[in-house]
């Protein structure tokens, strides 16, 4: 005969389950913990203030989930190679990475597709800036860059393109070397605290993202009495989305180009796509290709930070 199921046997049952899943997170099919199998988690670098970030993705988010039909998250990451991981891992769906970056995730993860940049990324530029008080003066060519060495000097994040890959690079061809500085040169972490250091004197100069200077100038951010920019770089491919291969098997066949007609869509045309535009300071996204950033893959390999 048999026995029938208590009530109170299931409720406590069901308790055990929701106590595991609110002390350990319960992970959906890509990996994220405490998120429905349909979030499309989407991350970037942590290049600024994490203030700022969330603003701009969190619109962007607002944006992808009505235009994609499914919820879109933004998922702050800590720093720089905790982005590739959790790209890696399946924590995120989409990334904003920089060129470097980008080029580690698609390696790890094969079949990745670079699917939008902005409008600025194809001809990126770093800027290098100096304090007042270390009269260091704009120069007009690579070469014044040698007027550096002897100086203090930081760079942005260690796996930044804009802020130490490409400006170790045009510092290797206007012939400096890091033991040219005077003592180990620093790595701020993102690009406005790189700014703020040369600002108050703590480095002498730094290099970081042009369009991160030029929009902390713009909005006056900076005091140019203390700190002023000496050389801009000659242009790079920098920033891009990246999406990761099975996309279409988790939300359903033909949302790659889905997630690709979405970013290109941004024109401008709505005041959600002004805004969008306006915290990435584009004008629009454009496509994308892998062969876009070979230059960053040989410069990386060529300084040991690809292997």
């Amino acid at each position: 005969m048999l026995r029938p199921i208590r009530t109170t046997s299931l409720l406590a049952a069901a308790g055990l389950v929701l106590s595991a899943c609110l002390g350990v997170g319960c992970a959906n099919d890509s990996g994220a913990p405490g998120t429905s199998p349909k979030t499309f988690n989407i991350g970037a670098i942590p290049d600024q203030d994490p203030q700022e970030l969330q603003r701009r993705y969190s619109t962007l988010s607002d944006y992808l989930s009505t235009t994609l039909g499914v919820p879109v998250r933004y998922v702050p990451v800590t720093d720089y190679t905790a982005t590739v991981t959790a790209f890696r891992r399946g924590d995120l769906d989409l990334a904003f990475f920089g060129g470097l970056t980008g080029v580690q995730a698609r390696l790890q993860v094969p079949g990745a597709i670079p699917v939008a940049q902005r409008d600025i990324d194809e001809r990126f530029r770093s800027v290098f800036i100096a304090s007042a008080d270390s009269r260091l003066q704009p120069v007009s060519d690579l070469g014044g860059l040698r007027e550096l060495a002897g100086h203090s000097f930081t760079f942005g994040s260690e796996s930044s393109t804009s802020g130490r890959l490409m400006p170790q690079y045009f510092l290797s061809q206007a012939g400096v070397r890091l033991t040219d500085f005077k003592g180990q040169p620093g790595f701020s972490g993102s690009h406005d605290t790189t700014a703020k250091l040369v600002e108050t004197g703590t480095y002498d100069a730094g290099a970081l993202s042009a369009a991160v200077w030029d929009e902390r100038v713009k909005a006056g951010t900076v005091n140019l009495s203390k700190v002023h920019e000496i050389f801009r770089t000659a242009p790079y491919h920098d920033y891009h989305w990246l999406l990761r291969p099975d996309a279409d098997r988790r939300f359903g066949a033909g949302f790659t180009q889905r997630v690709v007609h979405a970013l290109l869509a941004i024109d401008g045309r709505t005041d959600q796509q002004r805004q969008i535009l306006a915290l990435f300071q584009a004008k629009k996204f454009i496509a994308t290709k892998p062969e876009n950033y070979q230059q960053i893959e040989t410069v990386a390999r060529n300084a040991g930070l690809i292997k």
